[in-house]
């Protein structure tokens, strides 16, 4: 049962490292700007006292919160890789297949669209944002590179 969490656990961390050099490779290409985890481990910080916020950059600053953003970022994708593999079922590992991953990839875009954005004041689905449909398009597409991820990481540690 340890190996299964074991792997569960770095099929997640593969994942969002995927997602993480996927940003990068964006940034450095097109000069688009890279996630600011200091911004969300703001808003993780304040979870207890608001979930929804006008504009998380007027909360009040933490003097950790990029390193939390940092943790937060990586401990859900911990969790995604975890729930893939109670999903998909623990034989999954023994066989990845692509479309479990990738299933859970797009679905993971909701709590990006309905928790994340609303909560640091980008409204439902980045609505509120200058371009709410470019921003859209990158997250379905980062989210499937974290499926990309998932499925990768899942080959290397059965």
């Amino acid at each position: 049962m340890l190996d299964i969490v074991w792997r569960a656990v770095a099929i997640g961390i593969g994942a969002t490292v995927f997602m993480d050099v996927w940003a990068i490779l964006l940034n450095k290409a097109f000069g688009l700007p890279r996630p600011n985890w200091g911004l969300v481990g703001r808003w993780v910080r304040h979870l207890p006292e608001k979930v929804f916020h006008d504009d998380i950059g007027k909360a009040a600053p933490y003097a950790h919160e990029k390193a939390l953003g940092w943790a937060f970022h990586y401990l859900v994708g911990m969790l995604y890789g975890v729930i893939l593999v109670v999903l998909a079922g623990a034989g999954w590992l023994a066989a990845p297949t692509f479309l479990p991953a990738f299933i859970l990839g797009i679905v993971t875009v909701g709590a990006g669209w309905f928790l994340l954005a609303p909560g640091m004041g980008a409204g439902w689905a980045a609505s509120k944002l200058p371009n709410p449909m470019l921003v859209r398009t990158l997250n379905l597409v980062s989210h499937t590179v974290f499926a990309l991820g998932l499925f990768s990481t899942a080959l290397l540690v059965r």
